[in-house]
């Protein structure tokens, strides 16, 4: 097959997301894009019913033509295709259960900009395929094994487009609510990142009886987290400060993360999400385990705060989806980002930057407290995060000077601070974070062993 080397020299086509790229440049290419829905069908066609995936996208241009690559790939290999357009990732998560499919597909690159995009897949049960089932895919598409494969006539796939999806998801967010649950009074700033929550997102809170000011709700393919969403908090936090607002909830291009603002215009990230709502699950003894799961990126605030209430943090390596599968390994319920992906396990299977949203103004309601004296249980320790560019990535332990300058700083942190030095997945960097109780202390530590680094060539 042209264009693709072999399995020993190829580069692996999912990353720890999925594929993602430059629209229309390899891997993102509607060439690639055929191949993998061809394969995703072969593989999701297990036993004797008429099969069925189920595609949704954010709202970027290049989704269209990813979209119909997909459409053709699978619907070649004798699999129909449910089209439900622009949704949430957590909301295809739930439809793909909800509507039975045999598997559902992602079209976004999250809070990347406009030009990237991926696709990322869901099992029947809407959790992220493991990592066998995405080699298998990936083998396939590389290998061309099931280029011969190819049903006609009644056998060949077909598309149809399903329109109250939208409207089916908004009812399973407000069902994540007690019954009779509402917002009015409650004036929510939502800024939807011009993505594919620019539609669900300000239903959901108004249909709640909230009064609901949008911006970012006005995609036209190229605006998708363009100066708005999770990774432009300031520009929702000024909106809140303008109108007097209670909260603000700001959404990535795929809402599957969330972050809040406060009354006052402070941003709450996901650690405070897990302290605010870990300490409100512990309370009513609703908190399997008595451990919320973090990254090894989350603050050691969290662990602190936590420490407080008798919570254990459980730390997993970055990505939503190793929170995730400890979250299952272990029977935990609540775990996330300091991003803001959260997942609320009892309610859906990834990341929802909606149910985050609601499930902390349940709390709000509930308490009657404010979002930023909720938060204040919790006090971020000062960080520092210093990336140094590389040659190699040799381990740790064959650089003895870095080795040394590690362990000087945590002698020196104690258990008030934490070192954590890891290599980028996707660049020639190593990422040095420190965190402590003096920013000028976790400053000097970073930057000895950042020059530990460079002295090492």
């Amino acid at each position: 097959m042209q264009g693709f080397s072999s399995k020993s020299k190829r580069q692996r086509l999912f990353g720890t997301d999925g594929v993602r790229g430059v629209a229309n440049v390899e891997p993102m290419t509607v060439e690639t894009a055929v191949r993998l829905g061809r394969s995703a069908g072969h593989v999701f066609r297990r036993g004797e019913h008429r099969h069925r995936i189920l595609i949704g996208k954010d709202t970027r241009l290049s989704g269209y033509m990813i979209e119909n690559a997909l459409v053709a790939g699978i619907c070649s290999m004798g699999v129909d295709v449910i089209v439900v357009g622009p949704l949430p990732t957590p909301g295809i998560a739930f439809a793909t259960r909800a509507l039975r499919a045999d598997a559902g597909v992602v079209i976004s690159a999250s809070h990347n900009p406009y030009m990237d995009n991926g696709i990322k897949f869901f099992s029947s049960d809407g959790f992220k395929l493991p990592d066998a089932i995405e080699e298998e895919i990936e083998d396939l598409t590389f290998t061309g094994r099931i280029d011969d494969m190819r049903p006609t006539a009644g056998a060949v796939g077909k598309a149809f487009r399903i329109d109250d999806v939208t409207g089916r998801y908004v009812e399973f967010l407000k069902g994540t609510l007690p019954r009779g649950f509402n917002l009015e009074g409650m004036r929510v700033v939502v800024d939807g990142a011009n993505g594919a929550a620019y539609r669900v997102g300000p239903a959901v809170f108004e249909e709640l009886g909230a009064e609901v000011i949008t911006i970012g709700v006005e995609p036209d393919g190229t605006n998708i987290n363009d100066g708005v969403g999770s990774t432009h908090p300031e520009v929702a936090a000024a909106v809140v400060r303008e109108h007097g607002a209670d909260v603000g909830v700001c959404l990535d291009g795929d809402a599957d993360r969330c972050v809040l603002i406060d009354g006052d215009g402070n941003v709450i990230d996901g650690d405070h999400v897990l302290a605010i709502c870990g300490r409100e699950r512990q309370a009513r003894g609703d908190l399997p385990g008595s451990t919320v799961v973090a990254t090894v990126m989350s603050n050691l605030g969290l662990d602190l705060a936590m420490r407080e209430i008798d919570v254990d943090v459980a730390r997993t390596d970055v990505g939503d989806r190793h929170v995730v599968e400890r979250m299952r390994r272990d029977g935990f319920s609540l775990g996330g980002e300091q991003s803001g992906h959260t997942i609320f396990l009892d309610y859906n299977t990834t990341g929802d930057g909606l149910v985050t949203a609601l499930q902390v103004l349940r709390v709000v309601t509930d308490t009657g407290r404010s979002l930023a004296d909720l938060a204040s249980i919790m006090t971020p320790l000062p960080q520092t995060l210093v990336n140094v560019e590389i040659k190699d990535r040799r381990p740790i332990d064959e650089l003895p000077d870095v080795g040394a300058a590690i362990k000087d700083a945590e002698s020196t942190l104690g258990d008030r601070g934490r070192v954590l030095v890891r290599y980028s997945g996707t660049q020639p960097l190593a990422r040095v974070m420190v965190e402590g109780e003096s920013t000028a202390q976790i400053e000097s530590l970073a930057r000895d062993i950042v020059s530990a680094f460079e002295a090492a060539g």
